[in-house]
């Protein structure tokens, strides 16, 4: 792609991101918002699509039917292969977390949250792997847990 084409692209992209925050803004309670992405392929193109927004959780439906109402998904096949895929997306990311060796089991998700995130930014301000973070780390933090 030409340092032209990019920058067209670029362009397109946050004029997609303006309208979809100006959306936005306008939306409240539970339900999707307006997320701007690029199709795959040799010649993305800006999109502009419903998504449920993970960092607003008072958007976010809390139960089956709730999901249902929000999203317009009657099928149960369809809402059967969204789990599937969501599980399977979850178990991906947990079974290749480089960081998930060193979380002791006992400790709770906020503190296994907050070591994670620790663990990441020492890492990359420091230019050092996440194992070896995780391994200088961990008997200081868990001393003070």
């Amino acid at each position: 792609m030409t340092d032209a084409a990019k920058t067209e692209l670029e362009v397109s992209q946050e004029a997609a991101q303006e309208k979809a925050n100006a959306t936005n803004e306008t939306r409240t309670g539970k339900g999707t918002r307006v997320k701007v992405g690029l199709t795959r392929g040799r010649n993305p193109q800006v999109i502009s699509f419903e998504a449920f927004d993970e960092k607003k959780e008072d958007s976010l439906p809390t139960s089956l039917s709730e999901f249902m109402e929000t999203s317009k998904i009657n099928d149960e096949k369809v809402i059967v292969g969204l789990l599937i895929d969501g599980f399977n997306a979850s178990a991906y990311t947990t079974a290749s977390d480089p960081i998930a060796e060193f979380i002791d089991a006992s400790w709770d998700d906020k503190f296994a949250t907050a070591f994670r995130s620790i663990v990441r930014q020492y890492a990359s301000q420091n230019s050092i792997t996440v194992e070896a973070a995780a391994e200088l780390l961990k008997p200081m933090l868990s001393a003070k847990k």
